[in-house]
């Protein structure tokens, strides 16, 4: 989230990609960061992925991630 408020802050769009078990976190980060980021979540857990279900997470989310980025 940190990365995302600095990157948007210079003028540079960004959307934060986290698993659904952070969409509480990021929620409360957000505000006490005072800022909305574009957020997309994609389903948990991801850290016992093998490479290929990273990549079809990942080709999953693409267009809501082009989408978000392309919001601002």
């Amino acid at each position: 989230m940190h990365d995302i408020t600095d990157l948007e802050g210079r003028g540079i769009p960004g959307v934060g990609v986290a698993s659904t078990e952070f969409i509480e976190a990021a929620a409360a980060q957000a505000e006490s960061l005072g800022f909305d980021a574009a957020m997309v979540f994609v389903q948990h857990p991801i850290q016992d992925r093998t490479d290929d279900e990273m990549r079809e997470l990942a080709e999953a989310a693409y267009v809501e991630i082009v989408a978000r980025v392309s919001q601002g």
